[in-house]
């Protein structure tokens, strides 16, 4: 049970679950950062953030950070969730969904999933909502956008906050457009194996432009920097602050990779369809798949079976590397204040069952269709 595999070895033959993806001018951008003044946060992460702004984010303001961690915890500090308010959120994520919160001391409030989508269950969601109820925390499973029309419906009849942990979907849209769009912050990661990467970092995306120049102060111990540039003592510190910011390097890095999106996204759904094409067709493996109106980020390619342990390990021995990443949150004891025996059935009914497959662009196509292949003859139509 949640039988977490280690890494396998690089070797020739081997299928990594993940790998960094690099941009060819990589060495050449960081290079030109180490020839000059900024190496820590300076003018490329001010770039940075115009340039996400206009590609990702609907030109909504973007706030660059260290982490997709800062970047959530400033977008809980930002709504203004303080101790014991009530938040919705999902059961089944990585569990820096959630963590934050516990820094705030608010009361978190596990929905359900949907089993189709891995997705946080819109009847879940519903059934939670009370007059204490402050926010609803949602995760795009995968890269696959939630039901966003109805989750903005919600918020909007109760007066509750929508925020979007996008760590998983950059890229994403949904009914056309970009996902950005629906939520009152949207978070992205750019951790060392997502789509785009600095190595570690995060960005904030804030529909209301108020908030800006304060999730700037707070990224930065809560000092104005432009201000502080006319008098030390003139500019006060009033609000508690965190070291979150990005450095610049981060940024180089980041800048370079945005220029080959398209490319990197577009490999990754070949890789992604190349699964579907050969796993579609087996009656004992369903695959957690794009809906109607979304555009997937294709970050994971996710399967359920009867089988998973079993085919697990036999996709180890042929050095194929699956694992199933996410796990539900109430399982840890840092969340079972918040449970009380509380009952989630349509996560019992896939914990055991999911599986995570490779997808990256060091893959080769040829290695999509040998993974399929393999799983295709272990379970067997």
């Amino acid at each position: 049970m949640f039988k977490d595999f280690p890494l396998i070895k690089e070797s020739k033959n081997a299928v990594t679950q993940f790998y960094p993806h690099i941009p060819k001018n990589a060495v050449k951008a960081i290079k030109k950062v180490f020839s000059g003044r900024w190496i820590g946060q300076g003018p490329l992460v001010d770039k940075l953030e115009v340039v996400f702004s206009k590609r990702f984010g609907n030109n909504m303001p973007s706030v660059a950070v260290g982490s997709w961690t800062d970047a959530l915890h400033l977008a809980y500090i930002l709504a203004g969730i303080n101790k014991g308010d009530e938040i919705i959120c999902p059961v089944f994520t990585c569990t820096a969904t959630n963590i934050p919160l516990l820094y705030i001391g608010a009361k978190i409030k596990f929905a359900d999933i949907n089993p189709n989508t891995f997705n946080i269950d819109i009847l879940s969601v519903k059934k939670l909502i009370t007059k204490k109820t402050k926010a609803i925390v949602f995760v795009n499973y995968g890269g696959l956008p939630c039901d966003l029309t109805e989750l903005s419906n919600i918020a909007k009849k109760n007066k509750l906050l929508l925020i979007q942990d996008a760590a998983q979907s950059l890229g994403s849209t949904y009914k056309k457009k970009p996902i950005t769009y629906y939520a009152d912050f949207t978070i992205f990661s750019f951790q060392a194996i997502k789509q785009i990467s600095s190595g570690d970092g995060g960005m904030l995306v804030v529909k209301n432009r108020s908030l800006v120049k304060k999730a700037k102060r707070i990224r930065w111990f809560g000092i104005d920097r432009l201000a502080k540039q006319g008098g030390t003592w003139e500019n006060d510190i009033k609000e508690i602050g965190y070291k979150y910011q990005m450095t610049d390097i981060g940024a180089a890095l980041l800048l370079e990779s945005i220029k080959e999106f398209k490319k990197i996204n577009g490999y990754r759904k070949i890789i992604f369809n190349t699964y579907k094409k050969i796993l579609s067709k087996n009656r004992n493996i369903t695959i957690i798949d794009s809906k109607k109106d979304t555009g997937h980020a294709h970050w994971l390619f996710t399967i359920l079976t009867d089988k998973k342990d079993y085919l697990q390990k036999k996709l180890r021995k042929i050095k194929i590397e699956t694992n199933q990443v996410h796990f539900r949150n109430d399982r840890y004891s840092i969340f079972k204040k918040f449970i009380k025996n509380k009952v989630f059935k349509n996560m019992d009914k896939v914990e055991e069952k999911y599986l995570v497959l490779p997808v990256h662009t060091k893959m080769k196509v040829s290695d999509a269709v040998f993974v399929a292949q393999q799983i295709n003859k272990i379970i067997p139509n």
